[in-house]
């Protein structure tokens, strides 16, 4: 089934009704990836511009991190990276939608029903994101100055030695633990709830109950397609950000066609 253009859905009317969530194999998760290339290759134009802002975001942290001295800051920032990056795809979804639907990839139409979220459930869906990434970034520096102290670590390149030994090292694990579940959370979250926010007329708290019960439907898959997400965006920062272009862009076309197994309608 079809959703209407969300675009026409700028002043929402009754909550749509919802489908059970559906259950998800490893081979949707392959097929998924496969139909999130294919998206991409469709209209690139679309995947490098929308990744673009998140390349640009990543250059300006670096810049401004090591003009002040605190490269070490870019620890928590990369970390959280997959806390934010759900939100770069609500225009990927647009893209895939009207791809699947058979419409024109028109870029003004694309952009337009990309702009008219904030008239939607989308913006108290990217508050509750932005709020989970601060605090986490607040609760990693808490641990870094409880287990290192500020003076520690003015410059990363200068004290892998520290990160790496003794406390550094308990540090780290640490901080990758409470990490991971951050990003664990906004990730039952956000999985199947943005997607859904964008193709159906529910609210944001309908989202993020439906999308957590898709995850608690499927508990190994979800954790799977979670893992693969955080190490390929891990992956795509390294090279000073520039994967994120491609991966990105995958990572966010795929998502629909997950969304779109898990909510099929009957």
């Amino acid at each position: 089934m079809n959703r209407s253009d969300p675009y026409d859905r700028a002043h929402p009317g009754l909550p749509d009704k919802l489908p059970e969530p559906g259950h998800l194999s490893l081979k949707d998760l392959s097929r998924a990836l496969t139909l999130g290339w294919r998206d991409f290759r469709r209209a690139p134009i679309f995947g490098l511009a929308f990744s673009a802002f998140y390349v640009l975001g990543g250059w300006a942290l670096a810049s401004v991190a090591f003009a002040s001295g605190r490269d070490w800051w870019l620890i928590p920032f990369i970390l959280g990276f997959p806390l934010i990056a759900p939100f770069a795809a609500v225009g990927l979804y647009e893209v895939s939608r009207r791809i699947e639907a058979g419409e024109p990839l028109e870029t003004a139409r694309i952009l337009r029903v990309v702009f008219e979220q904030r008239n939607r459930q989308i913006p108290s869906m990217a508050m509750v994101i932005l709020l989970l990434f601060m605090f986490w970034v607040f609760v990693a520096h808490t641990i870094f100055a409880l287990f290192m102290g500020v003076s520690a670590l003015t410059h990363i390149t200068t004290s892998a030695e520290v990160l790496l030994q003794g406390r550094g090292l308990v540090m780290l694990v640490l901080g990758t633990a409470v990490g991971a579940g951050f990003a664990a959370v906004l990730f039952c979250f956000t999985v199947i709830g943005l997607p859904l926010l964008l193709d159906r007329e529910v609210d944001f708290i309908t989202a993020i109950i439906t999308s957590c019960q898709a995850v608690a439907a499927n508990p190994g898959v979800m954790a799977v397609w979670a893992g693969l997400i955080a190490i390929w965006l891990f992956v795509a920062i390294l090279p000073a950000f520039l994967g994120l272009l491609i991966v990105l862009p995958v990572l966010g076309h795929a998502s629909w066609h997950i969304y779109r197994r898990v909510m099929a309608d009957d």
